[in-house]
């Protein structure tokens, strides 16, 4: 992860919040929760993947985001 500036400090900030989630859901083992029983679910699985998807594809436009050097906000096109 690069370090923060003035221009960039919402999308390091989001970077460091998704990598968060991004670990707390792969931490989670969707993988060994489908092993069980259906009845000792703690979760559904495919929910855990489709977050991990999400947050992955995220993390991506981040990374996108910082590598274009514009910083985030309202477009000015019209």
């Amino acid at each position: 992860m690069s370090a923060p500036n003035p221009e960039n400090d919402v999308l390091y900030e989001l970077k460091a919040e998704v990598e968060i989630e991004l670990t707390e859901v792969v931490a989670s083992r969707p993988e060994e929760e489908m092993e069980l029983p259906i009845t000792d679910w703690l979760f559904d699985p495919t929910d855990a993947e489709r977050a991990e998807i999400g947050e992955r594809g995220l993390l991506d436009a981040v990374e996108v985001l910082e590598e274009d050097g514009t910083p985030p906000g309202p477009s000015t096109e019209a």
